[in-house]
């Protein structure tokens, strides 16, 4: 594996000094993050001397704060853990902070600013007033989605997903790219975002588990990584050929929480929701243009049939799936073959159908392309393109990036915000890691707390980590009825009011400040073991 990886580089550094190669390189963090977690653990131990926690350098224990999937309470409930944890003085014990779904909404909010974890009460404000805020107007929604439609080879709706729905909640168009971060936050937590590959959990195998840090992407129980501003352009046997520009922060938050981009769920949010603010648009997006590219007259011709098209998206979501998406691919290409006489726009069309009736989600080039490696999945290395979509589809918390051997996780802090059932995440991670032999404690819960859980378990055992595990809505923060705050602030629910967002940081915040004395017994049981 090693000489391949070497050989791979010989070969860049002969002919083509300029391009970008695919890193195979199990057991091995690459060295811009080794270099972050020995600095931020300098940080960590300066902190456990503070909370009269004594140990040495080589003691110090990794912990890893995860957020979960939950949509914008997820987002809410992230950020209000975080600033209770600040002002309890353990925000600097966090050496990992990784998130799926919501919880990377609040992550990108967060790691806009600098050092973030150093002002976080005058970032916490500006967050607030973000998402209290009027939102994207339609005319810069317009404007995004033509930057995404024409701005890449692979347009899917995932891109759609940004700019119509992601954008409602967290109320801004984040053009930043995560590299740009890189030399910003040598103060906070190493940021870590998950999502999943959708053809790897759908066949079962390869490896599902996709990580994205400033510095790279890749899978991470496979060790296969590329350089996260090549992220998405086309390679081959290892070498770039042809360059994509990095995905900018709201695609990568689509990404991350693209929860309706694996099943049926996908048909209803068309037929309920998105076609019809699709349609407008994409309709809107030609307004005062021709279709060779000048200004429109009052006498230009349109396109007919359009609205049939579009109806044809619309068909009841309780018909066969399989046979609704072959009638839809056929009617819709019999359409648009007739429509090729009026350029840019049948192909805008056809190629935004073609994203429904396939449901394309998250599709990007696969930097593993004609790769040979016998050490990674075949499944892996065949398929040009891969699907990202939301982790929270299999694990609705990020574990098995985080359970990365090299990162030699010792605790970790687990913040659920998810629907149903609150102990499904660590209840699945368990399941998973015993499938694959890695070392994770087992999951007992009393039958009778599914639906009252309390506030904080912990999860331990011989040579593996300890895993806290935090139920956002819970008997001790909600009373007797957790199950009425679930519902009110279900994930759905939203773009949350200003009433609304202090209440869900209220009650995660009193998950950490009525904890304090436990988190630090446990952090001080961690150390000690080392």
């Amino acid at each position: 594996m090693i000489k391949i990886y070497l050989t791979l580089v010989l070969q860049m550094s002969a002919s083509k000094p300029k391009e970008s190669i695919s890193r195979i390189l199990k057991n091995v963090l690459n060295k811009s993050e080794q270099e972050f977690v020995a600095g931020r653990r300098n940080t960590v131990l300066q902190t456990l001397n503070k909370l009269k926690i004594q140990c040495s350098q080589k003691e110090v224990p990794n912990i890893a704060l995860l957020g979960s999937g939950g949509g914008q309470r997820a987002m809410v409930g992230l950020l209000g853990s975080l600033v209770q944890l600040d002002k309890a003085g353990l925000l600097d014990c966090i050496l990992y902070l990784s998130g799926v779904s919501g919880s990377t909404w609040c992550m990108a909010s967060l790691y806009k600013e600098p050092n973030w974890s150093t002002k976080l009460e005058t970032v916490k404000e500006k967050i607030i007033e973000r998402l209290s805020g009027p939102g994207v107007s339609l005319t810069d929604a317009m404007a995004k989605l033509k930057k995404y439609y024409y701005g890449k080879d692979f347009f899917s709706l995932t891109d759609v997903w940004a700019v119509l729905v992601v954008t409602s909640y967290v109320k801004e168009i984040d053009e930043r790219t995560l590299t740009e971060q890189r030399k910003q936050h040598n103060k906070d937590p190493f940021p870590i975002y998950a999502v999943i590959d959708k053809q790897s959990k759908q066949s079962n195998d390869g490896d599902p588990w996709f990580e994205i840090s400033p510095h790279e992407a890749g899978y991470s129980l496979t060790g296969a990584f590329v350089d996260t501003c090549d992220f998405g352009s086309q390679f081959d046997n290892g070498l770039k050929k042809k360059h994509q520009d990095e995905m900018d922060m709201l695609y990568l938050q689509a990404m991350c929480s693209s929860a309706l981009a694996d099943g049926e769920a996908t048909w209803k949010w068309i037929k309920a929701i998105s076609v019809p603010e699709i349609k407008s648009v994409l309709d809107k997006m030609d307004q005062g243009k021709d279709h060779t590219g000048g200004n429109a007259s009052k006498t230009t011709q349109e396109p007919v049939g359009e609205d049939e098209c579009y109806q044809e998206l619309l068909n009841p979501v309780d018909a066969d799936p399989s046979a609704l998406e072959q009638s839809s691919k056929t009617k819709l290409t019999d359409f648009f073959r007739g429509q090729r006489q009026f350029g840019q726009t049948a192909d805008k069309h056809k190629k935004t159908a073609r994203c429904i009736t396939q449901r394309i989600w998250g599709r990007n080039y696969n930097f593993l392309h004609n790769m040979t490696d016998e050490s990674v999945p075949a499944a892996l290395l065949q398929k040009e393109t891969r699907d990202l979509i939301d982790a929270g589809l299999l694990i609705n918390s990020p574990y098995l990036s985080m359970l990365r051997k090299e990162r030699n996780i010792d605790l970790f802090i687990a913040l659920d915000f998810s629907d149903g059932d609150p102990f499904t995440t660590v209840r699945e991670a368990a399941k998973t890691c015993k499938k694959l032999n890695i070392p994770f404690p087992e999951v007992n819960v009393p039958s009778d707390e599914g639906k009252k859980p309390k506030d904080f378990y912990v999860f331990k055992g011989q040579n593996v980590p300890t895993v806290i595990h935090m139920p956002l809505f819970n008997v001790v923060n909600c009373g007797d009825k957790p199950g009425d705050w679930r519902k009110k602030y279900g994930i759905l629910k939203g773009p949350y009011s200003a009433e609304m967002i202090t209440e869900v940081m209220g009650v995660a915040g009193k998950n950490i400040s009525n904890n304090i004395e436990k988190l630090l017994e446990e952090i001080r049981a961690v150390a000690e073991a080392k």
